[in-house]
């Protein structure tokens, strides 16, 4: 009887049950709502939808310098870089001016072009250059920019300066004698307690061989050492450098002389020497002869040990 009053009140509740389910089934239902559209709205209502935020430019570095060199011209020079993804990348084959602003013009001197380094330079010639009532040179270096980078540009100020080198031989010595004028003023004016530094040109970088200082009447002299190897005829470029003065920047003049040993361009085979690739005959008959000597024994272990495995007696079982 029991069983009985179970299965009819489950048919009781099946109506509801099934009822249940099926509101379950609408509620997790996906709907797809499309929306009417307003058809009174006009172009001049209608809501823009915002533009993608364009992407962020590359903002380069400028590294501007000037070298006054002897013959009176001026080497502007510029290396570009910028800092992408966290690593400081070279900027090859960009345009970069050089200016010079006069009072309130500006004067295009020209351009160049950054090699694979990032780095360009631009002589100015001498006959050209003009300086203020001061006897300033306000010189700016200005990239332009491009669809992929910012415009950069640096500025510096320098006062017009020369340095004269003379090669003195005296008394089996060698030296050079150097002055520092200053030119702003349209005269030469010595400049005293200059610190200048004296190289020696090499394959890679130039190699310092001196140090001096300018008296009051801006001279100065540098011993150069009589025991420099030079090239195939015994010249030396030696080279006087006055780097990042607060008023001149960078100045430089250079002056060949047959200063130095001799040393052949052309390349020869080395001598049989400890030192050099080819080691003399005895010590590789030597190192052959130890060799062999190791090897050998090791041979003969390996024999004795086959030789004693043949001889194992075998048991029959």
């Amino acid at each position: 009887m029991k069983r009985v009053k179970i299965i009819t009140d489950i048919k009781k509740l099946l109506p509801q049950l099934v009822m249940v389910m099926a509101l379950l089934l609408l509620l997790n239902s996906p709907v797809l709502l499309k929306a009417q559209a307003d058809s009174t709205q006009t172009d001049s209502t209608k809501v823009e939808e915002p533009e993608e935020e364009e992407s962020s430019l590359i903002s380069p570095s400028l590294l501007f310098y000037t070298i006054q060199k002897a013959d009176n011209s001026i080497d502007m020079k510029v290396q570009l870089q910028a800092k992408v993804n966290g690593s400081n990348k070279k900027l090859p084959h960009l345009r970069v001016s050089f200016i010079q602003v006069l009072a309130e013009e500006e004067k295009e001197l020209g351009y160049a072009i950054t090699d694979i380094s990032g780095k360009a330079t631009f002589n100015w010639k001498g006959d050209k250059i003009v300086a203020d009532k001061e006897g300033n040179l306000n010189l700016k270096a200005v990239f332009k920019g491009n669809k992929f980078m910012e415009e950069v540009e640096e500025e510096l100020t320098i006062k017009r300066a020369r340095l004269i080198v003379t090669p003195v031989f005296e008394d089996s010595v060698y030296s050079l004698q150097i002055k520092l004028v200053d030119l702003g003023t349209g005269t030469e004016t010595p400049v005293a307690e200059a610190a200048l530094g004296v190289f020696v040109q090499r394959m890679i970088n130039p190699l310092k061989i001196a140090e001096a200082t300018t008296d009051e009447n801006g001279e100065a002299s540098a011993e150069v050492p009589a025991n420099l190897p030079g090239d195939q005829n015994g010249n030396l470029v030696m080279i006087v450098k006055l780097d990042e003065h607060e008023l001149y920047g960078n100045l430089e003049a250079s002056v060949t002389q047959k200063w130095g040993i001799p040393v052949s361009n052309i390349i020869k085979e080395a001598p049989r020497a400890l030192w050099s690739a080819h080691p003399p005959i005895w010590m590789l008959v030597t190192f052959i002869i130890l060799i062999t000597v190791v090897w050998g024994h090791y041979l003969v272990i390996i024999y004795e040990l086959i030789r004693l495995r043949k001889e194992e007696p075998h048991t029959n079982p």
